[in-house]
């Protein structure tokens, strides 16, 4: 039976978030009796264990106690119910440049670094070139680290975290800083950590690196574990709650926007109006969330004040930064000509709308003749689109890779 390097049981950790609590003594005080405040869970019995040699990824939305579970695990925070066992010496990066003085040089800080993990200052001698070069910041290693970017510290805190023979490496999106090439260079570091026996928990957002790296996925939600198993599995739930998630904030959204609605920039002769307007799916089921490439409705609602000959509908396709994404009519796609002279519905369907993720505004309109307006109606609703993959742009374009030969197949 393999040996756990991590054990937790029945971990529970609270915080007390203060409304009005005083900030000086004399508040404090004066106001002794006003320290309303609410009791936060953030974790709620939480039990878990990790083998040794095994890299876990930690994932789940903002809040929900990953990053809790990980400063406990370095005996930053304590529970106040259960247990956390972590056997042997443990190095972290948790927070940018913790443990860093700002005044001293990279050198300087290299020894006070290494030697909170416990090095002795021998063993630090030993592996301060080591450390030094990994780097990369030979030309700046004696000046203060209060000159360096966010980028330069990231790198010599990794290169003490992994060059102190940690038996547990734990990393909260510490990764998430520094150049293309640095965090590549990071990885297969942790590869060759991993390789020799060494436990890594990583806290992380980018779901490929867990999926690069990891052997297990604990997906947590709420304080507690909603599923813990193969990374690529627990990936594709996770995707799924969080389109969920968002589709019921986009719906908080959208009602706001409809609260708000006469007060939009509208204009034209007032001759037909645009009166309901919904975003749905192939079936007719409103909702405003969608993976890249599914059919997306446009359903509209018109009310004909005065019959309107020659009528053309337009719809136009925005992304939330302005960029124009696609627009056009009844005229352009060569619908035969017509007049609308009584109230009626119209549905614009995209069979495969293949906008990559992203935020887009729809802008509707009715005209007459040759684009005299009838009643343009910006944002008239919006729509957003997420997708497993990491392309990137505006649209996705099928391609194929024919690959060379001659490649090496790992």
């Amino acid at each position: 039976m393999e040996e756990n390097s991590i054990i937790i049981k029945n971990v529970t950790k609270q915080f007390k978030v203060y409304y009005d609590k005083g900030q000086s003594l004399k508040e404090k005080i004066i106001f002794k009796g006003r320290n309303r405040h609410d009791t936060r869970v953030v974790l709620d019995d939480i039990s878990l264990t990790v083998k040794k040699g095994e890299a876990v990824g930690l994932i789940g939305h903002n809040g929900c106690g990953k990053s809790t579970l990980l400063k406990l695990m370095t005996r930053i925070l304590y529970p106040d119910k259960g247990t956390i066992d972590v056997k042997g010496r443990v190095s972290s990066l948790i927070e940018l440049g913790a443990g860093f003085h700002p005044d001293m040089s990279g050198r300087e800080n290299i020894y006070t670094n290494a030697s909170i993990f416990g090095l002795s200052k021998k063993e630090i001698d030993s592996r301060l070139n080591d450390i030094i070069e990994f780097s990369e910041l030979q030309e700046f290693i004696d000046n203060p680290v209060r000159t360096y970017s966010s980028g330069m510290y990231m790198r010599l805190a990794f290169s003490v975290a992994i060059n102190v023979d940690a038996d547990v490496l734990l990393i909260d999106e510490i990764l998430a800083v520094g150049d293309t090439n640095f965090q590549a260079k990071c990885f297969s570091k942790l590869k060759e950590i991993k390789a020799k026996g060494t436990t890594i928990v990583i806290v992380s957002h980018s779901l490929d690196q867990i999926e690069a790296f990891c052997d297990r996925s604990i997906w947590i939600n709420k304080g507690k574990i909603v599923a813990d198993g193969l990374p690529r599995d627990i990936h594709m739930d996770y995707l799924d709650y969080m389109g969920e998630r968002r589709n019921e904030q986009q719906k908080k959204e959208k009602e706001k926007q409809e609260k708000e609605e006469k007060e939009k920039k509208r204009w034209g002769n007032g001759d037909a109006q645009i009166t309901g307007v919904k975003v749905t799916d192939k079936d007719g089921n409103e909702k405003t969330v969608f993976h890249v490439g599914d059919n997306v409705k446009v359903k509209i609602d018109y009310k004909v004040n005065k019959p309107v000959k020659d009528a053309v509908f337009g719809i136009g396709i925005f992304r939330n930064d302005g960029v124009y994404c696609y627009g056009t009519n009844t005229r352009i796609d060569r619908i035969d000509e017509f007049d609308i002279v009584e109230d009626g519905s119209l549905i614009i369907e995209m069979p495969s709308a293949d906008l990559l993720p992203g935020k887009y505004l729809v802008d509707l309109a009715i005209e007459c003749d040759r684009g005299v307006p009838v009643d343009y109606f910006k944002e008239a609703c919006f729509f957003e689109t997420y997708s497993k993959r990491g392309d990137s742009g505006i649209t996705r374009i099928d391609q194929i890779w024919h690959m060379p030969e001659n490649i090496k197949k790992q």
